[in-house]
């Protein structure tokens, strides 16, 4: 397999988790309730490369309870012939401060197979990475520890606190986001109000731009992103521009379990 075209399913795979990530469940003011299920089409230029979900849930005791996101990424159609993928992440953060708590990553990309846990450890101040190569069992782990701040995001649940901000043209958004290594600082700003046409309609939305985004653009290229100009946020496109070409996810349906209703659509 080409090395692009592993760039290609990689980039696939974390724009669209991006969309997909976890907030304080326990926040009646939230645009989301636990259980919303978002599915994406994904194409690579005008070919059909895929499809992710994301669904949202409460975890915990009742003392404490996190939340946690299931997402899952495969690849369809013509992306498929060329390299297969299967992956799932699944993230979870504190309902009370909104800080992730750990991400695992399991990553099957045609030869490549991780498995990866970042746990954020805030006491100690410190994310906590270990990993393993699936194809060489005999071989030891990967273990890393880089200093964070006092609260920090992860690649999924990133982008489930730009849901809950509010949004304007000319305003920008500002985050930490730690993948395992150094803290990125993210800058992110609103550009525009725009239509977005989408399986569910032709809705308003807001445009927004990372400026900085840490592992997946590398300052090569360029990620857009529309968020839904009601209540709700909803992730409705995004987009990422990059050597290997442009990939597009759209997102096709979104679903709530019965005894949640969804938010309301102001």
């Amino acid at each position: 397999m080409h090395t692009s075209h592993s760039r290609l399913v990689s980039a696939l795979l974390f724009v669209l988790l991006l969309a997909s990530a976890a907030g304080n469940a326990q926040n009646p003011h939230d645009p989301f309730p636990p259980g919303e299920t978002l599915t994406y089409d994904v194409t690579w230029t005008v070919f059909r490369a895929g499809e992710v979900t994301a669904t949202l849930r409460t975890t915990g005791d009742g003392n404490r309870n996190d939340y946690e996101v299931t997402a899952t990424a495969r690849a369809a159609g013509f992306v498929s012939l060329l390299f297969d993928v299967n992956n799932v992440f699944r993230a979870t953060s504190s309902a009370q401060t909104l800080c992730s708590e750990a991400i695992v990553k399991k990553v099957n990309e045609g030869h490549r197979h991780k498995d990866t846990r970042i746990a954020y450890d805030y006491t100690r101040k410190l994310a906590v990475l270990d990993e393993r190569d699936l194809t060489q069992p005999q071989a030891p782990p990967k273990h890393a520890e880089n200093e964070i701040p006092p609260c920090v995001e992860d690649v999924v649940t990133a982008f489930y606190y730009l849901r809950r901000q509010t949004m304007e043209v000319g305003h920008t958004l500002e985050l930490p986001v730690n993948d395992g290594s150094k803290t990125q600082r993210v800058i992110v700003d609103v550009q525009a109000r725009e239509k977005v046409q989408t399986p569910m309609g032709t809705l308003d939305a807001w445009r927004v731009e990372p400026k900085v985004f840490n592992g997946l653009l590398k300052r090569k290229g360029r990620m857009l992103i529309w968020f839904s100009a009601d209540d709700r946020h909803l992730p409705l496109r995004i987009k990422a521009i990059i050597a290997a070409g442009t990939i597009t996810g759209t997102l096709r349906s979104v679903t709530y379990p019965k005894q949640n209703a969804a938010p309301a659509k102001h």
